[in-house]
């Protein structure tokens, strides 16, 4: 295909991203350089450089909001990549029948609103629910909301909600597999695992990569499940994360341009985690032609 003919067909594309996401990150940069608040809209913002930056980088709560971060993301993405990647396994095994019934079992957390989804894991764990019934009558434990216990459910939550597009994907991908590798190991003495290990995995490599990539980016901008489990951000759980205290610093605070700054940040901490599992992603796609 001509480059000319490729902007073309990729020209729509590239107008739309620009004024999606070039636009609002110029503003935004701009914005963090600026002290605006509600009350100041009207007398226009103030110029104050680099001020913003250098308060977020020697912030403590923000530091504490990242640490909860990461641990959020290096917990329920392997996680998710497990579960999801057993579960599919066992579904490529079943008739077309039971398939379907289980696959629409597994969709529910997805295809739910989140916040719906989270209010109703929340309730397993309350007092009239299953979960707490349960822990209060077979061990005589009585669930507590503390600090340990709501970043655990919220991590929990991470795991139950995302999973089934992890199954679904990988499912996909296993519908691809030629049946003829598979037959010709068997026939060679293969094991379940080795046909796993040489087979399944390296077929479905470049699907990891992109599932990788999603997990990331939904992991780092965790915001409904926190909201609802926290009891709208209570301070005494210290679960806050990258997004939450954005939202607390633009609308509680109403500090406008350290939110802006804090937002940057954020995509710039995306970026640096992307960029590597693009370039790899790049890499194989050009080893496979």
């Amino acid at each position: 295909m001509k480059r000319s003919t490729f902007f073309a067909f990729a020209a729509p594309s590239i107008i739309l991203m620009v004024l999606l996401m070039v636009v609002p990150l110029l503003i935004s940069g701009w914005l963090s350089t600026q002290f605006l608040t509600f009350q100041t809209m009207k007398d226009g913002p103030q110029f104050v450089g680099t001020e913003h930056y250098v308060t977020i980088l020697s912030d403590p709560r923000f530091w504490q909001s990242f640490r909860f971060t990461a641990a959020y993301t290096f917990i329920t993405v392997p996680v998710r990549f497990f579960i999801g990647f057993v579960i599919a396994l066992m579904l490529d095994q079943l008739t077309k029948t039971t398939r379907g019934v289980y696959l629409s079992i597994f969709l529910l957390p997805f295809i739910v609103v989140p916040v719906v989804g989270t209010l109703m894991f929340k309730q397993l764990f309350e007092p009239q629910g299953p979960i707490y019934y349960m822990l209060r009558q077979y061990f005589s434990y009585k669930l507590l909301y503390n600090e340990f216990i709501v970043k655990t459910l919220i991590i929990v939550h991470g795991v139950w909600y995302v999973t089934p597009y992890v199954i679904v994907t990988y499912f996909a991908g296993l519908q691809t597999l030629p049946k003829q590798l598979m037959e010709a190991a068997s026939i060679d003495g293969a094991t379940f695992m080795q046909k796993i290990r040489h087979i399944v995995v390296p077929h479905l490599s470049s699907l990891t990569v992109l599932i990788a990539l999603i997990s990331l980016m939904d992991s780092y901008r965790v915001f409904d499940s926190v909201f609802v489990l926290t009891e709208r951000m209570n301070p005494i759980y210290k679960a806050d994360t990258v997004m939450t205290y954005t939202f607390q610093t633009a609308v509680t605070l109403q500090r406008l341009g350290k939110s802006n700054a804090m937002a940057l940040l954020t995509v710039v901490g995306i970026m640096i985690v992307l960029i590597p599992n693009l370039i790899m992603s790049y890499r194989e796609q050009i080893e496979e032609r």
